[in-house]
């Protein structure tokens, strides 16, 4: 599913927020080799604490079934202020709020809900993902390849099309015709 223009912006916010030297952060991480949990943002400093964020932009969003994967020292959720004061009453006491790229509620520390080996693993996994979108975007023969497959794509959608529409144009009755 696409992210919102909102979602966009958080992240973008929380990136600025937390880019200082010393942090290291990836978006998406996910936990564990076959992990089913996925953080929104995570970071890790040099004094060794790991910080959870979870983008939330709608209260539908924030009230889902899907898991809030808070696994740090210190989680936060990262919203836009309107969505803070609907559901500012439900955020546990232990768990930080960011309005944008601004700390409006301090998290608690926490002690790491995973091993510290499997954060470090999922953090450097996911990085390594990061660069090779980075190289491969930067690599004119990879981007022309898949420009190319992008326009195949797109011709053979306009082909279904035209075999779609000409075919429900034969089984269309003549009923206005014969009569």
């Amino acid at each position: 599913m696409a992210k919102t223009e909102v979602t966009t912006e958080m992240e973008r916010q929380i990136y600025a927020a937390t880019k200082k030297q010393g942090v290291f952060g990836c978006f998406e991480v996910t936990i564990g080799w076959f992990g089913k949990e996925r953080v929104d943002y995570l970071t890790l400093d040099t004094k060794g604490i790991w910080r959870c964020y979870e983008v939330k932009v709608s209260v539908s969003d924030f009230r889902s079934k899907a898991s809030k994967t808070f696994c740090g020292h210190y989680n936060y959720y990262v919203m836009p202020r309107e969505l803070y004061e609907k559901v500012k009453d439900e955020i546990p006491s232990h768990i930080g709020v960011y309005i944008g790229g601004w700390l409006e509620k301090r998290a608690k520390k926490q002690e790491l809900a995973v091993e510290e080996e499997i954060l470090k693993a999922s953090l450097i996994r996911s990085l390594s993902r990061e660069a090779d979108k980075l190289i491969k975007s930067a690599n004119p023969s990879t981007v022309e390849s898949l420009q190319r497959q992008i326009r195949y794509e797109r011709k053979q959608k306009e082909e279904y099309r035209r075999m779609y529409q000409e075919e429900r144009r034969k089984q269309q009755p003549r009923s206005k015709a014969t009569s």
